[in-house]
């Protein structure tokens, strides 16, 4: 019994720190490595939604855009956080990062990590998340991409959104949205 309360302190832990200081740090990757490295994760988290769902591939050659968030850690006891950074696409090409950021209320306790796909229906979508105005609960309106299959998705706002779980457990029933900070890329 005092190891598991042991290891669920572990998890408030650093869920209460992710919520309080992932927040400071800048969308863009700061040096060429870890831009390297960001896009190495970026193609390789698509291959795994490619692989669990194999819509996925078709859904996003006909989306007008995309967002892909390797990883997205979330921790919660009563006040929950979630923060992940991933790299947006506009139709097929690359044109900037994103940073996902999250805090909710409620009944919830735990910690996870999951890689996040969001793809926009059209031109206006895409422009709403780039002026930082999708806020929305990807609990709410996620396809779990793990399910596998061909069943059929349907765009909810002119967006959708896949998830991929990677570890963790979170029991949550709380109240929160998710909201996205947009960087360009420079231009050289």
């Amino acid at each position: 019994m005092k190891c598991a309360m042991y290891a669920l302190g572990i998890v408030l832990f650093a869920g209460l720190c992710l919520a309080t200081t992932g927040c400071s740090e800048p969308v863009t990757p700061s040096t060429p490595a870890s831009q390297d490295y960001m896009t190495q994760r970026v193609n390789g988290t698509i291959t795994e939604f490619k692989a669990a769902k194999p819509l996925i591939a078709s859904l996003m050659k006909s989306a007008y855009g995309y967002a892909v968030l390797p990883s997205v850690g979330t921790g919660a006891f009563i006040i929950g956080g979630a923060e992940g950074r991933g790299q947006v696409f506009e139709q097929g090409r690359l044109i900037g990062y994103c940073k996902l950021t999250s805090v909710s209320v409620g009944a919830q306790i735990g910690g996870q990590s999951y890689s996040e796909l969001i793809l926009f229906q059209n031109s206006a979508t895409m422009a709403a998340f780039k002026a930082g105005e999708s806020t929305f609960d990807a609990r709410a309106s996620a396809v779990v991409a793990a399910s596998g299959g061909g069943t059929a998705v349907n765009y909810v706002r002119g967006v959708l959104v896949f998830v991929l779980p990677s570890q963790g457990f979170m029991a949550q029933a709380a109240i929160g949205g998710q909201h996205f900070t947009f960087a360009p890329l420079l231009s050289n």
